[in-house]
């Protein structure tokens, strides 16, 4: 009987060279996103740590507390009440900004770019952010058109 071993080396690269076929195999069938889907910090806040909510219940930017957090779409959102937070976990789409948080004026001409949290309107029940105030005001010359050119980029602008 003739018997065949296989070396430890041999056997650890023919392991190796499988999992690498079965990897990327499957990577096409991942959505790959070269942009994340929520703008967010180096350690992973929303809106650069201010509550969503506040803007629709106070009518202006309030930062958040991280004791009041909440995770959603793989971000952490922050508010400055437990009934903020409770609000924006019952209805989040109502609450979350337009665009993942994007600059809504970066995103009608399709690019993206980050936000000042202080740059910002409600436009029919729905956040836009904007990169700067200055930014806001170029947007706000021509909301309803921004708004038509942005929509039908996003989310496909983060592919790019």
């Amino acid at each position: 009987m003739i018997s065949v071993q296989i070396s430890r080396r041999n056997r650890k690269s023919t392991v190796t060279a499988i999992l690498m076929m079965v990897v990327f195999y499957l990577l096409p069938l991942s959505p790959a996103y070269a942009i994340e889907p929520v703008n967010k910090t180096s350690d992973g806040v929303a809106i650069k740590g201010y509550d969503p909510v506040a803007y629709f219940t106070d009518g202006k930017p309030v930062k958040g507390n991280r004791a009041f957090e909440y995770v959603w779409m793989g971000a952490k959102w922050h508010f400055s009440s437990a009934g903020h937070k409770d609000l924006f976990i019952k209805n989040p789409e109502r609450y979350a900004p337009k665009y993942g948080g994007y600059c809504a004026y970066a995103v009608s001409v399709g690019s993206v770019a980050d936000i000042d949290p202080e740059a910002w309107d409600i436009v029919a029940g729905r956040l836009y952010l904007n990169l700067s105030k200055k930014i806001r005001d170029k947007w706000s010359k021509d909301i309803p058109g921004n708004i038509k050119k942005g929509d039908p980029k996003w989310p496909a602008i983060l592919k790019k």
